[in-house]
């Protein structure tokens, strides 16, 4: 009793600049010691107060986090919008626009790397407030840049700033929230991520009606200028919650875990009070103090080995969180929301239809995630991996089944393209029904896409899919610059095994001129279902509880470093199925990139079954004594 007094006197004085936290300990100072100036009537209203005030900071931090997570949707989601306007309006070549858009990807694999050193340096929320500056610094450095380098470098500052959020927001929220709030709060996250990713697709939408409707007046000028302001308007939409993001994580507290870890006990015990109640905080600070005194008396008495990294403790925890963020990758999220209104238009739809299931895809998302922040904290995180794993598996299989039908009726017309190339090694073709007739003559009386897929030496590419049926397709134009990398640093991730000085001088190889017919408008609508189907299972599963995986499951000791070295597992993997997913659909088509989704599900779903541990409702130090081997 004594002690719990001194240690409440502590605070109150550290932080007598805190008002509200001064009342509180005196209140409850005054309350424990049974002075009789403080009435009933008195008791009841400041219990009242402070309960009210509780709420509002625990409802405060969720929308903060939020925010962080419509940041990391925005900067996945926003340069599908903007891409295609860029394309038009830039004089990038695809190897300089591939470069723009992987700047991102390069980013946040660099910041990731040591996003849980710095979060272990200067603490939760400052990196929060640095990773949020970085974001807004970003915005007007990419829509007011005229040249190709400074929109690489604001693209890859946001790419910085997307992967601390990424590592430092889940990080925050697990170590602050209390242990039923915390897969709600991580939920909040996923779901504003969700959100990004709608709005940028709702916008980049709404730009395509507008840029119709001044293409309609034939003034190649004004959609020009339409464009070129385009996709700068697009990327300045997502400048306010930056800015947002950036004052509310001002506001907010930091990690009570790592204030205790830097000895700075009064201060986590007032971090605790501002969201718990002072049971909960007693209970909590008890726990941590607990772990934290272990760990110091091993070391004290020379058991530092006994203590290493590769007890069981810190092992398991970490081989799964990283086989969960591995698989997860391995679903095809990322791929299938990237190449969504690609897939769709190769399944027989319009590319008005295929633009308008893009945007029902990401608001499937948005409105199923709001279920799954409901269910986490309900039903636990292993029922909705389970449900969720078994549903992508399904709706995966019953994709690759829908492009078999047709993709088994491919025609491979090589020859016929590689007759066409030039003197120059290159080649320009415009792909529309007569073009199709004269490379295959059974495609003569229906519609059919091309895909063409070629090499310089050793070094490989693949064109974009085009429909014979589709007048305001681009041509299909290949030369060097399209293929072969610029510099050897990028020809060495490219191919490292590649011969860069040949290459440049070698002549233009068609591997291989892939026609496969275009299957009906239904069979359209159907593949979109069951991305629609996918996307719905994603979310209500591994789209909310892989974040919670990824910080729930590792220890005090390892969590910072540990999700970050799971993260950057997740990015490559993410990276690896981006660089194979159009060499793979072009040569083999979408239905083997489908099927490969659902093997790597599978590990997904025998991993959350059998071996992943119920964490619903435990607090952190909980979850540790279950890897320990105790009982929590």
């Amino acid at each position: 009793m004594r002690h719990r007094s001194k240690c409440l006197l502590n605070a109150s004085y550290r932080l007598r600049y805190n008002h509200w936290l001064t009342k509180l300990a005196a209140f409850f100072h005054a309350y424990r010691f049974g002075q009789k100036f403080m009435t009933a009537e008195v008791a009841s209203k400041t219990f009242s107060t402070l309960d009210r005030k509780r709420a509002f900071y625990n409802r405060f931090l969720l929308v903060v986090a939020g925010l962080g997570g419509l940041l990391y949707g925005v900067d996945v989601g926003i340069i599908a919008g903007a891409l295609p306007y860029l394309q038009d309006t830039s004089h990038f070549t695809a190897q300089e626009l591939s470069t723009v858009v992987a700047a991102v990807l390069l980013g946040s694999v660099l910041s990731t790397l040591f996003a849980g050193l710095l979060a272990d340096w200067m603490g939760r929320k400052w990196l929060m407030v640095i990773s949020g500056i970085m974001f807004v610094i970003s915005i007007p450095m990419i829509a007011l840049s005229h040249g190709y380098g400074p929109l690489v470098f604001g693209r890859l500052l946001q790419g910085v700033s997307a992967g601390l959020i990424g590592v430092v927001v889940p990080l925050y929220l697990a170590e602050c929230l209390t242990a039923s709030k915390r897969g709600q709060g991580t939920g909040i996250f996923q779901w504003l991520l969700t959100a990004g990713i709608a709005t940028a697709a709702l916008i980049g939408l709404l730009f395509s009606f507008r840029l119709n409707h001044i293409a309609q007046a034939g003034n190649l000028a004004a959609v020009f200028a339409f464009k070129d302001s385009a996709w700068r308007g697009i990327f300045w939409v997502s400048l306010p919650p930056g800015i947002l993001f950036v004052i509310g994580s001002f506001a907010l507290g930091e990690s009570p875990r790592w204030l205790l870890r830097r000895g700075r006990n009064d201060a986590a015990y007032a971090a605790l009070l501002r969201s718990r109640t002072i049971e909960q905080a007693d209970l909590e600070l008890r726990e941590m103090q607990e772990i934290l005194a272990g760990e110091k008396a091993k070391a004290s008495l020379g058991a530092k080995a006994k203590e290493s990294l590769l007890r069981r403790k810190y092992v398991i925890p970490f081989v799964l969180a990283c086989i969960i963020l591995a698989v997860n990758q391995a679903t095809g999220i990322n791929s299938i929301i990237a190449y969504n209104t690609n897939i769709l238009l190769q399944s027989g739809l319009s590319d008005l239809a295929a633009h308008v299931g893009y945007v029902l895809f990401t608001f499937v998302n948005f409105f199923v995630t709001i279920g799954a922040v409901v269910l986490v904290d309900r039903k636990g995180r292993k029922f909705l991996l389970a449900l969720g794993t078994a549903g992508i598996i399904v709706s995966m299989i019953a994709t690759g089944a829908l492009f078999l039908r047709t993709e088994r009726l491919r025609v491979d017309a090589k020859s016929s393209v590689q007759s066409m190339v030039t003197r120059e090694q290159t080649l320009a073709l415009r792909y529309d029904q007569q073009m199709a007739a004269m490379l295959d003559s059974s495609a003569s009386s229906r519609p059919t896409s091309l895909v063409v897929i070629y090499s310089y030496g050793d070094f490989r590419a693949a064109s974009q899919a085009v429909r014979s049926d589709d007048p305001a397709a681009k041509p299909i134009e290949i030369d060097r610059a399209s293929c072969v990398p610029d510099n050897k640093i990028v020809a060495f991730f490219s191919n490292p095994l590649g011969n860069l000085d040949a290459a440049r001088a070698a002549p233009l190889r068609i591997e291989n001129a892939l026609i496969t017919p275009v299957p009906s408008r239904s069979n359209g609508w159907l593949v979109a279902i069951m991305l629609f189907v996918f996307m719905a299972f994603y979310a209500v599963g591994p789209g909310v509880c892989v974040w919670l995986a990824l910080s729930e499951l590792m220890p005090t000791r390892i969590r910072s470093n540990g999700m970050s070295i799971a993260l950057v597992l997740n990015q490559a993997v993410s990276t690896t199925i981006a660089a194979i997913f159009l060499p793979t659909v072009g040569k083999y088509g979408y239905s083997t990139m489908f099927f490969g989704f659902a093997a790597g599900t599978v590990i997904y779903f025998v991993t959350a079954t059998w071996f992943l541990p119920e964490t619903k409702g435990k607090t952190l130090e909980e979850i540790e004594a279950i890897f320990e081997g105790a009982k929590a």
